[in-house]
């Protein structure tokens, strides 16, 4: 099958383009990888491919930090067994939420590495979406949205079963 092309800074439309353009993104990060989804029920999170990318991140840097919001985690801790299984490995430097119901409005998802690379879906019913490397003024902009949505987290999503 042949691979997408690309054009960065431009409109893009289909859902195998945005999974290639999520597979670039990610594959660009090296020190911050910051991901704000509805649920990961889209961009092939559950795929092994998306879980390599994540976890050589996740390798490569010993700084490396992976901040993850999802306003449903639900499909994540059941249909993304790999990813969830990172958070027992790797809970030092990776952190997943689940936003609150005044949160739960937002209908666009991006993913933002490095505080430069970025690629941003429009609505999440709709394959369109934008994506640019090296571009820190929008990724700048997206950075203060991901803060605004941190702050309307209402859970720490995590592995390790408590009790006594």
């Amino acid at each position: 099958m042949d691979e997408p092309e690309l054009i960065a800074d431009s409109v893009i439309m289909g859902e195998r383009n945005y999974v290639a353009a999520l597979d670039l993104v990610i594959a660009q990060a090296e020190n911050h990888l910051l991901i704000f989804d509805q649920d990961f029920s889209k961009g092939d999170y559950a795929s092994l491919k998306r879980f390599a990318l994540i976890q050589d991140f996740l390798t490569k840097n010993t700084q490396s930090q992976l901040t993850i919001i999802l306003q449903n985690a639900q499909f994540f801790t059941v249909n993304c067994p790999r990813l969830y299984e990172l958070l027992t490995v790797y809970a030092h430097k990776m952190r997943v939420y689940e936003t609150n119901d005044f949160a739960k409005i937002a209908k666009d998802c991006f993913v933002i590495a490095d505080k430069k690379h970025y690629c941003r879906r429009f609505h999440i019913d709709q394959a369109r979406f934008k994506f640019a490397l090296n571009d820190v003024e929008t990724s700048a902009s997206l950075l203060l949205r991901y803060d605004e949505l941190l702050a309307e987290t209402a859970e720490v999503i995590s592995a390790i079963k408590l009790g006594l």
